[in-house]
């Protein structure tokens, strides 16, 4: 155990196997309706990185019906994942009936909400702290990069300093935070995701999800791939951006993802970012070579040692 996986601290505060069903809300963006700008961000799909269920006319029960069928078979638990667009740009009223509804069903023990820094008024997260009095409730909240000069250039539509106020803001209501960071940015080497890591590090967030840039139809990176102005990544060099990445956040962040996992009928490049087992295994061969683990850096012990010395003092 050389990082702290979802999967295990599922587990561990579940006690048995727990799982994510992705949801469509149906809801936009500001930075796609006009409030901010009328672009997006430029690595986003038409999707908003969702399924399209709410387009296809699928509501939030149906979608739940399809997602425990699927997973019964695979969890005895699952978390209500709001995954596409922003999950909290929407009024309050119509955001707890869709909650609601989602929590109200026992296999349900949580709540994901995917969202903006920029789009968390102080109902909609007293609303959430509400549920966290019950249940499981993760806000996770679209950071990319802590440089600001990234930021403006992938047209976020916001900066650091808003996503730290959001953060504190959540983290004071006692809900469990956690950072989308992006590994591969245009512009961006080691540097730049050394100083993201000790940004959300700082931050004391509860979790992190990893994500590799690819580059999918339809967005405005597939121009700037096709000007010539960006160059994926290699595998290679991803995983031990990952590595270094992981060896500079705190050891008590819940790692929630490690790589992209981009639709294959609208990926442009890299090809690797369609083999994410393959992905996964070089990251953890990686760190098993080089004998490191999740918060080394900070002179943090490795994560099994840390859990053995836990259980020997209790």
């Amino acid at each position: 155990m050389r990082y702290y996986n979802l999967s295990r601290y599922l587990k561990n505060r579940h006690g048995v196997v727990v799982r994510r069903i992705p949801l469509d809300a149906g809801l936009t963006c500001p930075n796609r309706d006009g409030t901010l700008s009328s672009r997006g961000c430029i690595f986003c799909d038409a999707d908003g990185s969702g399924s399209g269920a709410a387009r296809a006319g699928k509501s939030i029960a149906r979608q739940l019906d399809e997602g425990l069928a699927r997973g019964t078979r695979r969890a005895d638990r699952f978390i209500a994942y709001f995954q596409s667009y922003t999950n909290t740009y929407a009024p309050t009223a119509h955001l707890k009936k869709m909650w609601d509804e989602a929590m109200s069903r026992p296999e349900v023990v949580g709540l994901a909400v995917g969202t903006r820094p920029d789009c968390l008024p102080d109902a909609v997260l007293d609303l959430l702290a509400g549920y966290a009095a019950e249940k499981e409730v993760w806000l996770e909240l679209g950071l990319q990069s802590a440089s600001n000069r990234t930021l403006e250039f992938i047209n976020r539509g916001h900066t650091a300093e808003d996503f730290a106020r959001a953060a504190v803001r959540a983290t004071q209501r006692g809900l469990q935070v956690l950072a989308h960071v992006i590994i591969g940015l245009p512009g961006e080497g080691k540097r730049e995701n050394l100083e993201t890591a000790a940004f959300i590090t700082g931050l004391n967030l509860a979790g992190v999800k990893i994500h590799s840039l690819y580059v999918s139809k339809g967005t405005a990176m597939a121009e700037v791939l096709a000007r010539g102005e960006y160059e994926p990544l290699t595998q290679a060099d991803f995983v031990d951006r990952v590595v270094l990445f992981l060896e500079n956040i705190s050891p008590s962040m819940v790692i929630h993802r490690l790589t992209g996992d981009p639709a294959p009928e609208a990926l442009i490049a890299p090809e690797w970012a369609l083999d994410k087992n393959t992905t996964l295994t070089m990251i953890r061969r990686r760190l098993e070579e080089m004998d490191t683990w999740q918060g080394r850096s900070l002179d943090a012990p490795r994560p099994d040692e840390a859990l053995h010395a836990h259980s020997s003092a209790r």
